[in-house]
């Protein structure tokens, strides 16, 4: 039984997200700051982070920034709630470590979607490779840990993923699209750019030069591939 922790300042909000997380079995806990999120994190432990971004005191942007300051809760996902909806918002939330964005008003049913979305298994195959290596890339597939030039790089969840999904295939284009199923699991809108995004930040991590990378590479106007 997973535990969601919900942070939003606004109590029919909490207590909607409670009702209906509740109704599917999840254990909820809430936090109505910044702060008060932040001492919920670390003494429950949740299994996923719902965020608001406007918080009193320590807005959403820093409550995420700082959890995945912590090695041990980085691969927490992080969805985040945003009543504003400007793209710079949305675009920093994932820069900063967010794995999902939704813009209020928002349905429960399509939230809870993504929630089940994003503590899915990944399920793979029996025969899949627990070590891949391409280069001076190494991926510790059910450890779940990218090796970079012999050292550690800490991925988000979605990070990960994308990577897997990439060079599991090398050569092979996948769409935003293709991407978004692929990894996200559901109807998203329509809005590729969170694939965009995901892309660049994994870059930073594992590219010697992310402006002109040797292992993914983009297509323009149709996706992206891993370079085999």
């Amino acid at each position: 039984m997973a535990t969601i922790l919900v942070v939003d300042d606004e109590e029919p909000i909490l207590e909607l997200l409670r009702f209906n997380l509740e109704k599917e079995g999840y254990l909820v806990c809430v936090a109505k700051d910044g702060q008060e999120a932040l001492e919920r994190v670390e003494k429950e432990q949740p299994d996923l982070v719902v965020l608001d971004l406007m918080l009193p005191g320590m807005d959403g942007l820093e409550v995420c920034r700082r959890i995945r300051l912590i090695p041990k809760y980085q691969q927490i996902p992080i969805i985040m709630l945003t009543a504003k909806g400007e793209v710079i918002d949305k675009v920093l939330g994932l820069e900063l470590g967010a794995d999902d964005y939704m813009t209020k008003p928002f349905s429960p049913r399509e939230l809870l979607a993504r929630i089940k979305a994003r503590l899915r298994r990944i399920n793979l195959p029996e025969e899949a490779d627990s070590q891949i290596i391409r280069g001076e890339l190494r991926i510790d597939v059910k450890g779940f840990r990218v090796y970079v030039r012999g050292a550690e790089t800490e991925l988000t969840p979605k990070e990960f993923e994308l990577l897997r999904v990439l060079v599991a295939h090398p050569g092979r284009v996948y769409s935003r699209d293709d991407l978004l199923e692929r990894i996200w699991g559901y109807e998203y809108d329509g809005d590729t750019r969170t694939v965009d995004v995901h892309v660049r930040h994994l870059r930073l991590k594992i590219e010697k030069d992310p402006s002109n990378p040797e292992y993914i590479e983009t297509l323009r106007g149709i996706g992206y591939r891993f370079k085999g």
